[in-house]
């Protein structure tokens, strides 16, 4: 199934890619966004109706949260090392 969801996704990028000068195409821009949002309203739907989901948010969000914060002091961490390798004063 993910293999492919990933060819849909390239296949997709592939059609927009070719036909991106198509006036057509170049007006979905403006469908994307509420799409994007019913999407969202529809698996918040899902997710609110799956008990086990619901039961279990309080151990998830903690979870998620440290999951967050670690990836973020993670980049930030790489970021200052990339910064300094590369951008530092040199003697």
């Amino acid at each position: 199934m993910m293999y492919l969801l990933i060819g849909i996704l390239f296949a997709s990028t592939g059609v927009g890619y070719l036909f991106r000068r198509v006036r057509f195409m170049q007006q979905m821009n403006r469908l994307i966004m509420p799409a994007v949002c019913v999407l969202l309203f529809v698996m918040g739907i899902a997710v609110g109706s799956n008990g086990q989901i619901v039961r279990n948010l309080p151990t998830l969000g903690t979870q998620a949260l440290i999951l967050a914060a670690a990836g973020t002091l993670g980049s930030l961490l790489a970021a200052l090392g990339i910064h300094k390798r590369f951008f530092g004063k040199k003697k």
